[in-house]
């Protein structure tokens, strides 16, 4: 299994706009993706800005590029989280997931 993780930051105003875009327009692509497996989208408030941490759980390497392409790493930010976000990276982690809560993967 593979873990992929990417980041962006907003303007506090932004924040909880940013999160209705994951909702409504990231989190229903995702789900459409054959062999993602879980979903999960952090946040943390900074003095200045507000950051959200993304982690996607795929079950493999070949199911991130069904979503993300060929490039896997580039990240796959919609148009609409654009409009909210403040910067974000272009590129995204991916971890090889070796141990889970049930054991070994």
């Amino acid at each position: 299994m593979i873990a992929r993780m990417w980041r962006g930051w907003t303007e506090h105003r932004n924040a909880d706009a940013y999160e209705q875009v994951f909702s409504a327009i990231v989190l229903p692509e995702l789900e459409a993706v054959a062999g993602l497996n879980d979903t999960y989208l952090f946040r943390r408030e900074l003095p200045d800005e507000v950051e959200f941490v993304a982690l996607t759980i795929f079950e493999s390497l070949s199911a991130v590029r069904d979503f993300a392409g060929e490039d896997y790493e580039t990240a796959v930010i919609s148009p609409e989280a654009k409009q909210v976000l403040k910067r974000f990276e272009e590129r995204a982690t991916h971890y090889e997931i070796v141990i889970a809560k049930n054991g070994r993967v």
